[in-house]
């Protein structure tokens, strides 16, 4: 499972979901997806997320092995 910190960067710079989708040129749809967790975005978008909110992309996402 891919889990995000997306809202928190947000929240540092003061960002709504809307100016970080226009940032990355995606839907605001497409962030609120992300941010619940019911998206997996593409490798290139991570990238795009991570370097917008200026982080490592292993700051804003983080794999977690599924519990079973």
């Amino acid at each position: 499972m891919l889990e995000n910190s997306i809202a928190i960067g947000r929240a540092e710079k003061k960002w709504t979901q809307q100016d970080l989708a226009d940032e990355i040129k995606v839907s605001r749809q497409t962030i609120i997806s992300l941010e619940k967790n019911k998206y997996n975005p593409s490798l290139v978008l991570a990238f795009k997320i991570a370097k917008s909110l200026g982080k490592e992309i292993t700051d804003v996402f983080q794999y977690k092995e599924d519990a079973e």
